[in-house]
């Protein structure tokens, strides 16, 4: 059962941000140690991704493990209330992510997906860029 009234909950739901998130800051801030530029969430491409890396036709996806369903991850749990309506809505959000990527792939673009349990271990977060630039 819910602890919170339906009202806020709702005032609480509407403040979860979909872009400037803190796991999108930490890797901006990584991305820019290590000497990379960036463009944010451009509208052009399919999904407006987080950071874009147009110099290395690479776009980089900064997804929260709830929202986005981390495969394995303790975070991706669904809620007790009304799990008929989350499952539908975390059913498209992962059809609506796996067919950005594809788009983005069949463009040209090498896609990225960092998980915010991931996010964690700065240095594997720099590793995983630099590989995906020099890929």
């Amino acid at each position: 059962m819910d602890k919170l009234d339906p009202e806020r909950r709702s005032a609480n739901m509407a403040r979860v941000r979909g872009k400037d998130t803190g796991p999108e800051m930490r890797v901006r801030r990584i991305a820019h140690r290590i000497g990379l530029r960036f463009r944010l969430h451009r509208k052009d491409l399919p999904g407006k991704p987080d950071l874009v890396f147009p110099k290395h036709r690479l776009v980089v996806f900064v997804h929260g493990c709830f929202w986005h369903r981390h495969p394995g991850c303790n975070r991706a749990s669904t809620p007790a209330t009304r799990p008929e309506f989350w499952q539908a809505k975390f059913e498209a959000t992962v059809a609506r992510d796996n067919r950005q990527q594809q788009v983005l792939e069949a463009a040209g673009w090498k896609v990225l997906v960092l998980w915010e349990c991931g996010l964690k271990d700065e240095a594997v977060v720099e590793r995983r860029l630099r590989e995906a630039i020099a890929a």
